[in-house]
């Protein structure tokens, strides 16, 4: 039997099979709600058969958003609307929702990556705002340098992520991933290339990790007992002298200590300079190491696109899921052509049945059958 169509543990809550849909920004939202696109979306992640979904980064405060057209979770209106979404999507599919929550920092008040406005908004332009970090340097050097946070600004932020925790399960979000890479704030706070402070938040890697430590115990006190709480994280900068697989090796040790539910493992980010050779599963040797150091379940994605890839990294034991992302938008049915591929079984909507193919019937089998 192969791997990939195992079913997994994530804390309590129990996945059918190792497919995660990793999150991806839509930037199709206004003020940080949901519109029609998130709607159809959501739908179609829902009934692709993955053993997961999680959601976009999304942002715990208006200046948290990475663009001006990001999803929100700071406010009872935007729980209310993800609430009704879910609750119409748990009528079509089973599939379990995550969300990732997010603050950009100093990579926030961008454009669309498809705007006319190339990079950053300056904070007087229409469209752009302040942004804030550990220090007060900027992503690129013409950028507008962020505002370091302040003490109570840390409390604040620390405050909303929680705030936030609490609207997810509201929301009915089965998992919260908090967001710690590709050189958003948690990341930032990390590499001592992005933190230069000099109070108990920056200087040590003991200091470094603080936030996103208090951060995951906040969010830990506002949620059910076992609820599960993931991170992703940025295994290396890719820079000499930044956040590097030491340093991520020992925080996933403490977090497992502290009860996190997985590792999902991706990379930089974090500096302009980083210097990165992009090719299939370039990532996997850091979801690898880090699967070796603990027990806790480790998601490997990156450059990930077809069957064999996924069903190899498995079998050779370099990580516990695959996180599929791009492949998910190019192939919304991805999981149905894996499970033809290793000749395992996966549930649809019966709506489906009429076209799959006549000699794969044994591949396919209702909804009602894939609820414990």
């Amino acid at each position: 039997m192969s791997l990939l169509f195992q079913p997994i543990q994530f804390g309590h809550l129990k996945l059918h099979n190792r497919i995660i849909i990793a999150p991806m920004c839509q930037y199709s939202s206004t003020d940080g709600e949901l519109s029609y696109w998130h709607e159809q979306q959501w739908a179609s992640y829902a009934l692709s058969g993955a053993g997961l979904c999680i959601i976009e980064a999304t942002a715990i405060q208006p200046e948290g958003r990475i663009s001006f057209a990001d999803l929100g979770l700071w406010n009872d209106r935007h729980c209310a609307q993800i609430k009704t979404l879910l609750s119409k999507i748990k009528t079509i599919a089973p599939t379990p929702f995550a969300i990732q929550l997010a603050h950009a920092g100093r990579k926030a008040s961008c454009d669309t990556p498809w705007g006319k406005r190339n990079g950053q908004y300056k904070p007087d332009e229409a469209n752009g705002w302040q942004t804030v970090a550990p220090s007060a340097l900027p992503f690129e050097p013409s950028e507008n340098p962020p505002n370091a946070l302040s003490k109570t600004e840390i409390e604040k932020v620390i405050h909303d992520f929680s705030l936030a925790a609490q609207r997810a399960v509201e929301a009915g979000f089965e998992l919260i991933e908090l967001h710690a890479a590709h050189g958003y704030l948690l990341h930032q706070f990390l590499s001592p290339l992005s933190n230069h402070r000099s109070d108990e938040y920056g200087g040590s890697f003991e200091n470094r990790i603080r936030l996103t430590l208090e951060i995951f115990d906040a969010i830990k006190k506002v949620t059910p007992e076992n609820y599960p709480i993931g991170i992703r994280i940025s295994a290396t900068d890719w820079v000499d002298g930044g956040w590097d697989l030491e340093s991520s090796l020992k925080l996933s040790q403490i977090l497992e200590e502290l009860g996190i539910a997985y590792i999902h493992v991706t990379s930089g980010g974090l500096h302009i300079d980083q210097k990165i050779e992009v090719y299939p599963e370039y990532q996997v040797p850091f979801a690898h190491e880090i699967k070796k150091a603990i027990n806790t379940p480790v998601i490997a994605v990156g450059l990930i696109t077809d069957t064999q890839q996924a069903e190899r990294i498995l079998q050779a034991k370099q990580a516990d899921a695959i996180g599929i992302a791009r492949g998910m938008l190019y192939d919304p049915r991805w999981p149905w052509h894996a499970a033809a591929e290793l000749n395992e079984t996966i549930a649809i909507a019966p709506q489906y049945f009429r076209f799959q193919p006549r000699d794969s019937n044994h591949l396919f089998k209702a909804y009602p059958a894939y609820i414990d």
